[in-house]
């Protein structure tokens, strides 16, 4: 008898759990760079779209297929008996495509720590292996009946049977592939590369938060009788609560650590708190799952610097911290915060030795099978793009896509967009000449300026918060005209370090607003006072003031010189 409740709910939380999918290809892409960006949503769609009928032709049988001890059974097209392992009142159907999404999931973690220099091939039939054997087998022992699950090992929602899966296979890609160029300087010394979207990272976030209370509290696989929706809604709390705790946590610790609080970092405490808690959501209580998310909000940024700057691995967006690290700690306090047998409420060691074991068994078994994996990949068709598509980025050379952001970036090519016949042949040959292309009405054309005025140009050097100021002063002192452009410098305090995820960042290269002024009729020293008036503070970094004679300057619709081609028309 199947129940409506009960299928809705497992269906709905299927939905949500893919939508995970949308929020970790905008938190890889944001934390990337720009040149990179269409490989990196290319293979969070693809992950899924192998694993999909993977999981349907090989991996759902493997893990729930059978009783026995290391494998489920072998069923392809799923069509088998499965009654003995069903959820109460849910179909076949809608517990294979929960479990899907859930396989999808541990797939994708991989491509952000292996982000900007794996080959999309090789990452492909990473996503096919992953899918169809390793975390099958692993998920067998924990959710399908195996040695793991007899043992009374607990992973209510996937800290190691998803997360701890995906980082671990992670840290082996990213430990094979090497870091990317330029990460390291000579002497071993990590650099910061920026992300090129925190904004889209920030989404992603908020969406991966958002679909992890269907991650965790759809898990109960239903919602009839009291105590299941009690649990659901403790679930939902508890979820929420470690998430919440593990921002404000790394937030406070960076500030600490680093002078200012690390806008990345603490998005991805968000992220570590929630692997975290997905373990024991069902067990611990609102308090344990606030002691979860201050143990993930430390852990998380040590564990950032650890593998970034200690053994060096380079992982562009935390994945092997957030989902490796955090999910093993997360099964691990389960042992010691499960309000029912936990080692803390008086349960004894036996939990937390089971939960132990089953890190180390899962771990193990993921790091030998993935390293056999990534080694055959990088010895046959190869692991890593050359150095030269490397520094172009992959999306042109992988994928022939010249930008991710066409409407917002500039081309030294017009056919490379628009095409060959998009402009005109003269123009684009450059047959027309400047008298043809540009009509210009001359009134004179003296061979010497107009006037014997000293002619001046002012070069302002500022803050960007100063610009306003200055521009108003400029117009009550009479000066009507100006050319401005954003630079980047520095002067003689050579720019500031910033923390980037930890790592110390020389900013060399401030923004900086650069004001150019060709001065006539107003006093070259009243504009010079009224400028330094205007932007000084009396700190460093306040500007600088560059005065230059001008020879002359031609007005191009006129043809006037000097003075006269610096006067409006009265």
């Amino acid at each position: 008898m199947y129940s409506s409740v009960n299928t809705i709910w497992v269906l709905v939380g299927a939905a949500l759990v893919f939508f995970m999918q949308a929020g970790f290809a905008l938190c890889e892409a944001g934390f990337t760079r720009a040149k990179n960006t269409g490989n990196i949503l290319m293979k969070n769609l693809m992950d899924f779209c192998i694993g999909t009928p993977v999981f349907w032709l090989l991996g759902f049988g493997l893990m729930f297929g059978g009783a026995g001890a290391l494998i489920g059974g072998f069923d392809p097209l799923v069509r088998g008996d499965y009654s003995a392992i069903l959820p109460e009142g849910v179909p076949l159907m809608a517990f294979f495509i929960f479990q899907t999404v859930f396989c999808a999931t541990s797939a994708t973690i991989v491509s952000g720590a292996m982000a900007e220099r794996t080959k999309f091939i090789s990452y492909c039939i990473y996503s096919l292996i992953i899918s169809a054997v390793i975390y099958p087998v692993s998920g067998h022992w924990i959710w399908g009946g195996g040695w793991l699950s007899q043992l009374g090992f607990h992973d209510f929602a996937g800290s190691t049977a998803v997360h701890m899966v995906g980082g671990i296979a992670a840290l082996v890609g990213a430990k094979l592939l090497g870091p990317r160029i330029g990460k390291y300087d000579k002497d071993g010394k990590p650099r910061a590369i920026l992300g090129h979207n925190l904004s889209i990272a920030a989404l992603g976030v908020f969406i991966l938060w958002f679909c992890w209370f269907g991650f965790n509290g759809c898990s109960t696989v239903s919602m009839t009788g009291d105590d299941t929706l009690v649990s659901a809604g403790t679930i939902f709390v508890t979820t929420n609560m470690a998430a919440a705790v593990a921002c404000v946590t790394t937030m406070i610790f960076t500030w600490v650590r680093f002078k200012k609080p690390d806008v990345s970092m603490t998005f991805n405490a968000a992220l570590g708190g929630l692997v975290a808690v997905t373990a024991g959501c069902d067990m611990v209580s609102v308090f344990g799952a606030a002691v979860i998310g201050i143990c993930a909000g430390i852990v998380l940024p040590l564990a950032v610097e650890f593998f970034d700057k200690v053994v060096k691995i380079d992982d562009p967006v935390g994945a092997i911290s957030v989902h490796g690290v955090c999910g093993m700690m997360g099964t691990l306090l389960t042992g010691l915060l499960a309000v029912d047998g936990g080692l803390f409420y008086g349960g004894g060691p036996k939990f937390f030795l089971t939960q132990c074991l089953g890190v180390v068994s899962v771990a193990a078994w993921v790091a030998v099978t993935m390293t056999i994996v990534f080694t055959v990949l990088k010895h046959t068709i190869g692991l890593r793009v050359t150095a030269q598509e490397e520094l172009d980025g992959l999306d042109i050379h992988e994928h022939g896509l010249p930008t991710a952001y066409a409407d917002f970036s500039q081309t030294t090519s017009m056919t490379a967009v628009a095409g060959e016949n998009a402009y005109p042949k003269a123009v684009a040959e450059g047959h027309i000449g400047l008298d043809e292309a540009v009509p210009v009405q001359v009134s004179s054309a003296p061979a010497a300026p107009a006037s014997d005025v000293l002619l001046s140009k002012v070069t302002i050097i500022c803050s960007q918060s100063k610009f306003e100021a200055l521009k108003d002063a400029m117009s009550e002192i009479g000066v009507t005209g100006m050319t401005v452009s954003q630079v980047l410098g520095c002067g003689i305090q050579k720019g500031r370090t910033e923390y980037y995820r930890g790592v110390p960042m020389s900013i060399n290269l401030l923004p900086k607003v650069q004001v150019d002024i060709v001065v006539s009729r107003v006093p070259v020293y009243q504009v010079v006072n009224t400028a330094r008036k205007t932007l000084y503070t009396g700190h460093v970094g306040d500007g600088k003031i560059f005065v230059y004679r001008v020879e002359d300057v031609v007005k191009v619709r006129t043809g006037e010189h000097g003075y006269d081609a610096l006067q409006g028309e009265e």
